[in-house]
């Protein structure tokens, strides 16, 4: 069920919820309608699977903070690899929940929850390292790092949305190098 849940997951990133339908999924999924009201009971159910199982499968960039060895080089590698994802031509484009929190107006909890606990993750990640800088007098103590990590998070997804209309990666490397050089 892993490798249709898979799929799923692709056919969502791509085409977003509202836009893929249901013998859609079953058919990149390889799976009957009862198969998937059985496992997901709704399609609302197996998107929220899919977004969890995007987080399972893409790769942690938090660690690239957590492990960094100077708030310079922990956001330049964490940025060098996430313009490469969400670049990354062999992928739908962007990333998955940054395009869930974009186009789908849910009332559902679990899924906004989901969505809103992403975001606050990495913006924690982002203030951990930036609170690390300060301590180590690479950033100055008056540099309100709150608003600097919310800032770092809102670069973050914009570059998942410019990767979905802006073919040149270049453009954001160069925003990410001037954001970096200014801490």
């Amino acid at each position: 069920m892993d490798q249709a849940l898979h799929q799923a997951m692709l056919l969502f990133w791509k085409k977003g919820y509202e836009a893929t339908s249901i013998p859609e999924l079953l058919q990149v999924m390889g799976i009957s309608r009862s198969s998937l009201y059985d496992t997901f009971s709704d399609k609302q159910a197996l998107y929220i699977a899919a977004l969890e199982h995007y987080k399972k499968v893409s790769f942690n960039k938090r660690v690239i903070l957590e492990r960094a060895s100077s708030v310079r080089a922990g956001l330049r590698q964490y940025f060098e690899h996430h313009i490469a994802s969400a670049y990354d031509t062999s992928l739908p484009g962007g990333c998955f929940v940054t395009n869930a929190a974009t186009t789908l107006e849910s009332p559902d909890e679990k899924l906004n929850e989901l969505i809103k606990t992403s975001f606050s993750n990495l913006e924690q990640a982002f203030y951990k390292l930036l609170e690390k800088g300060q301590q180590s007098g690479e950033i100055d103590k008056t540099t309100d790092i709150k608003a600097l990590s919310y800032l770092l998070l809102n670069l973050h997804q914009s570059v998942n949305v410019m990767a979905k209309v802006e073919p040149d990666q270049q453009r954001a490397k160069d925003m990410i190098r001037i954001v970096i050089e200014g801490i």
